[in-house]
């Protein structure tokens, strides 16, 4: 079949060349469209249900919401498992999917189930999803902010006099300027918001001045609910005209709220504005948002799950821009995280990678074939075959990315090309010069098909091996699939077209290009090379013992070492800026946590290579990230490296610089780690740490107590940094449990007691005011004023059931002009007021409770440092009854990755000794070529050695591909070596005669393969941490077995071979 296929492109030569070109065009678009980002998504299927109700404490959030939540999740297709958080006022659960599930079809399913819960959920509460994205969907943030301070006035003719109106209006800009517009982006899954305050109209009454006039709290809702209709009332005919009839009493401001009036005292009206301050204000709010040390509103673009995020980012960036144009006057909104920066310094690095590269690749084409056609023809396998790689991407839904992209190898893309070319150019010399003149074009077509014919076979099984050696790559799961199956699919796609470019353009561009006087002569890079190897070459044949053995001394040592090297999931990925999680005491509020933060920037902003620094503190509206109030989120955008004082200034040193800024802002502890890191580490896992060691059980105070101690021993291991444990107490409870006899005794029922302390601290909605398409809700409560008092809450008075009234005044007296003051009590005559710490947040896991400690592990490997810490926990904590341990973060990554990888590396090495067999038909050629294997990773685990590097995913994935590289080699050799003998030569004459016939191809093809992935190995740009483990393997590999191709293999031959003679001729006896 590569008979007829050589000789039908060499014959049908121009058209093969028309055709390529035409698929080369089409490759071009499909790269033009081809979806970029940074990294791979690696975020799990999953689907988030969040509830809000400000009413219910952490234990009945756990209790009556999210327990009903999970139950009803339970033994939903595809579900993988479920993890919840349960804080006051609100709880988060997360569903988590098989990867292959469609995740409409899971928020489907999940959707019909919190349908079926709702009959045992409390009336009012509404679960819902979260929008459809990913850790990578946070495209743009942007904060809203005043160009100047003091009052200012709005649009609308408002006067926003305080700090509280000023940030509501922020927030309304937010709300409805900038969110309707940008939600229009194409590929926009929604846009999120945190900071500054809801708008609000506040009706604050006077406790006692509601006394005097007889009315309560629930009186001032009624009265504004009745108050605050509109109604349509038909229409009326007039002349043939149809007038619609309409009663609007919609209150349209504060003036319209004041005057609501709650009833009749003494013949006068009493209005809303005797007996409460009506004012503009905001919601009790769960989050703030803040920037260079002052309060902003921060708005994210979050993406839809799939899209092309550099698309999407730089379609809301423009669309950002245009927003601009209708923002009132003095405010003004600017972006402080743009994806699309993070994708472009990526793929800088990438690109620059590939082009120098190539580059090397070229040069040593046109060193070492010292011809300048066939140097040229086969450097144009390159593009080609990423021009068709690229139709595969396309059509497969896979981004360009530092994965997909960064581990291609042009030199390993164009082995087969080198090794055809080579071939057809000394044929055709040998050729010319054994007749004398230059070839005929028949002569030189036939030459061309038998010498591609030659080496084709052989380079083909080579080929197929390396494709198929990334196969098993596919199979990986989880994080590691998500991260390797783009890079395995665009190398396949690669090679696959490098293989059928080698066995057609290549071919037919030899046949048309190379003609006429064919100089192919060795330069004096190889002269040199001959003649060094030559005596290597007769010293490995006739001291083949001792290479030998030396082969086998360094393959176990090899091992030995390989042992010691340390075991990382991922090597951590630059992203050129800093997330840094503050953490405060639990019962910090929102506003004293915000203070404290603006704190922290200032801190932060002094430092030169600082260009912004924005936060996140609490919970955002749409809370796909739930964070309590008293933790905060800093987010550190550092200046361009050449406006730094010091350019080259290392990641770690800055980090120290940073620590030594803020080490002075007491009341907090840090955590410090990278913007997309911290959001895929929280959605994958739930956690963001290295370590998660994760305690489950039933018994809340044990748990704790155990944590504790935990956490304590992680504290003292070297390389732990960063160790906290989950905030699961510490948050002052004031609880109100009114006394029934009391109540009796008075004849009022605990509701009215329930009801008045909910209102009064927490608030009540009593309708709306709508501006437009605006609507801002009216809420009744104390002023903060008194809720801010210890003793408010005991003073509260609850209204008693009054005395029955006529018309005539009080039933008791008769006196229209008789006292209206209501009867009431304290509070605290009616009920036990008690303070006392209480939860903080609860957190469950495959509903069961558990306390997460977390560490990240800095200076040292993962898999050494955990090994210590099991060590160190099994040997100094002893675990409660019912209690136990679950390990987790990027280690249970890193556990799943190495379990998979024990059942794909060995399948690889059983492909690749199968396709040698069924190369060679027999078994001792076979084995004789899959030695190349070992000794190739000898290599790669020496090149990690040496530069310090740990063993990885990355590195894991690279030694997978080396071992198909390993083999390309050593099966040319043989293959030829075996044909010399089939000539006649004798077994030495063949061994040595092949080996320095296939000097050069050997040595190119090792060149090649080695220095296209020095850039790799070398390169210090955004995202060259994950590239260089892969590279660094591939080369030192490439190199031993090129050692293993020109010494060690010729000496195994000689051995085999001999024996085989040895068995033959005592069988003939």
């Amino acid at each position: 079949m590569l008979e007829r296929i050589l000789q039908s492109s060499i014959r049908n030569r121009v058209l093969v060349v028309v055709a390529t070109l035409v698929l080369a065009l089409v490759g071009a678009r499909s790269l033009w469209q081809l979806p970029i980002d940074a990294v791979p998504d690696i975020t799990n299927n999953q689907v988030q249900i969040n509830v809000i109700e400000p009413a219910f404490s952490v234990e009945d959030m756990e209790r009556l919401v999210t327990f009903p939540i999970e139950t009803a999740l339970t033994g939903v297709p595809g579900l993988l498992h479920t993890r919840s958080v349960s804080r006051n006022g609100f709880c988060q659960v997360t569903a988590v999917f098989e990867e292959g599930m469609d995740i409409h079809l899971a928020r489907q399913q999940v959707g019909a189930r919190l349908d079926r819960a709702r009959k045992e959920l409390p009336a009012g509460i509404e679960p819902a999803m979260g929008p459809i994205t990913t850790g990578l969907g946070e495209v743009l943030m942007w904060t809203v902010e005043f160009e100047e301070d003091g009052h200012f006035r709005t649009p609308e003719g408002e006067w926003l006099t305080n700090r509280v109106q000023r940030l509501a209006y922020l927030r309304t800009v937010q709300d409805w300027i900038i969110r309707p517009q940008l939600r229009t982006v194409p590929n926009v899954a929604d846009v999120d918001a945190i900071g500054g305050y809801l708008k609000q109209y506040h009706v604050l009454p006077n406790p006692r001045t509601l006394q005097g006039y007889g009315l309560t709290l629930q009186d001032v809702i009624g009265a504004l609910e009745r108050n605050n209709r509109s109604l349509g009332a038909g229409f009326v005919e007039r002349h043939g005209e149809a007038a619609l009839v309409r009663a609007d009493a919609r209150l349209r401001g504060v003036e319209d709220i004041r005057a609501v009036v709650l009833k009749e005292h003494r013949g006068t009206p009493v209005t809303i504005g005797q007996v409460a301050t009506v004012e503009i204000g905001g919601e009790l709010r769960l989050g703030s948002g803040s920037v260079n040390g002052r309060e902003a509103v921060i708005g994210t673009a979050m993406m839809l799950s799939g899209a092309n995020s550099r698309a999407v980012a730089v379609a809301v960036r423009e669309k950002f821009e245009a927003v601009q144009q209708s923002l009132p006057q003095g405010v003004t909104a600017r972006a402080v995280l743009d994806r699309s920066r993070l994708v472009h310094d990526t793929i800088d690095t990438v690109a620059h990678n590939l082009f120098y590269g190539a580059m090397l690749v070229v040069v040593v084409l046109f060193a070492l074939l010292g011809n300048f056609r066939a140097a040229f023809l086969t450097a144009l396998a390159i593009p080609l075959s990423m021009l068709l790689a690229a139709l595969g991407m396309t059509h497969f839904g896979i981004s360009g990315n530092l994965m997909s992209l960064g581990a291609i190898d042009f030199g390993i893309i164009i082995d087969g090309s080198v090794i055809i070319v080579e071939n057809c150019l000394r044929r055709l010399a040998d050729k010319q010069r054994e007749l004398g003149r230059p070839l005929t074009r028949d002569e030189r077509l036939e030459v061309t098909r038998a010498a591609s014919h030659e080496v084709r076979r052989a380079t083909a099984f080579g080929e197929t091996i390396i494709i198929m050696v990334y196969v098993p790559i596919l199979a990986l799961a989880g994080v590691e699939g998500k991260l390797f199956h783009p890079m395995a699919l665009t190398v396949i796609f690669a090679l696959t077209a490098a293989f059928i470019l080698s066995l057609t353009f290549v071919p037919a561009m030899v046949a048309l290009l190379v003609r006429g006087e064919i100089a192919e002569q060795e330069n004096i890079l190889m002269r040199g090379a001959r003649r060094v190897y030559a005596p290597v070459l007769d010293f490995a044949l006739h001291r083949r013992g001792l290479v030998l053995t030396a082969a086998l001394a360094l393959l176990i040592g090899t091992g030995i070492g390989f042992t010691r090297l340390g075991q990382v999931f991922i090597p951590q990925l630059d992203e050129g800026d800093i997330a840094m999680h503050a953490m405060r005491i639990p019962s910090t509020g929102i506003e004293q946590s915000t203070r404290m933060q603006l704190h922290v920037e200032r801190a932060v902003t002094a430092m030169p290579e600082v260009e912004v620094v924005f936060s996140k503190t609490g919970t955002a509206d749409i809370a796909t990230d739930p964070m309590p109030p008293s933790v905060s989120d800093t987010f550190i955008i550092f200046k361009p490296r050449a406006q730094w004082p010091d350019p080259h200034l290392s990641k770690a040193a800055l980090v120290d610089k940073l620590r030594a800024a803020i080490a002075d802002q007491n009341g907090h502890k840090w955590e410090i780690t990278q913007p997309i890191e911290m959001r895929f580490h929280e959605m994958i896992a739930g956690v963001r740490g290295d370590v998660a060691v994760k305690v489950f059980g039933d018994d809340p105070a044990a748990l704790r107590a155990t944590a504790e101690r935990v956490a304590g021993v992680l504290g003292h291991l070297d390389g732990a940094e960063d160790v906290k444990v989950e905030q699961t107490t510490g948050m002052p409870i004031i609880t109100v449990r009114p006394n029934r006899p009391a109540l009796a005794r008075l004849g009022l029922d605990s509701d009215t007691v329930v009801d008045t302390v909910n209102i009064a601290t927490g608030g009540r909605e009593a309708g709306q005011v709508f501006q437009g398409d605006r609507r801002f809700d009216i809420v009744v409560r104390l002023p903060e004023t008194l809720r801010q008092r210890s003793d408010a809450l005991a003073n509260l008075l609850i209204p008693l059931p009054r005395p029955a009234e006529t018309e005539h005044g009080n039933q008791l007296t008769g006196d229209p002009h008789a006292t209206h003051i209501a009867p009431a009590r304290p509070l605290r005559d009616l009920a036990q007021i008690d303070r006392a710490e209480g939860a903080n947040q609860v957190s469950r896991e495959n509903s069961k409770r558990r306390v997460v400690v977390q560490c990240n592990v800095r200076g040292r490997d993962l898999a050494g440092f955990v090994k210590e810490a099991k060590a160190a926990i099994d040997a100094e904590i002893t675990l409660p009854a019912g209690a136990w341990l679950a390990w987790g973060g990027q280690y249970e990554n890193l556990l799943s990755a190495r379990a998979r990888l024990g059942v794909l590396v060995p399948l690889c090495f059983v492909l690749i000794f199968l396709l040698l067999y069924t190369t060679f038909r027999a078994a001792r050629p076979a084995l004789l070529v899959f030695t190349g294997v070992p000794l190739a990773l000898t290599g790669g685990v020496a090149a990690l050695a040496l530069r310090g590097l740990p063993f990885s995913i990355s590195a894991a994935v690279g030694f997978i591909a080396l071992s198909g590289i390993a083999v390309l080699n050593g099966l040319v050799l043989v293959t030829f070596i075996n044909q010399l003998r089939e000539e006649g030569k004798s077994l030495e004459d063949a061994i040595r005669d092949g080996a320095l016939t296939r000097l050069r191809p050997v040595l190119m093809t090792a060149l090649v393969a080695s220095l296209g992935f020095i850039p790799m190995a070398l390169a210090t740009g955004t995202g060259a941490e994950v590239q260089r483990p892969l590279a660094t393997v591939v080369i030192g590999g490439i190199l031993t077995a090129t050692v293993l191709t020109l010494v060690v293999l010729p000496a195994l031959c000689q051995m085999t071979f001999d024996e085989k003679k040895e068995e033959s001729g005592s069988e003939s006896n």
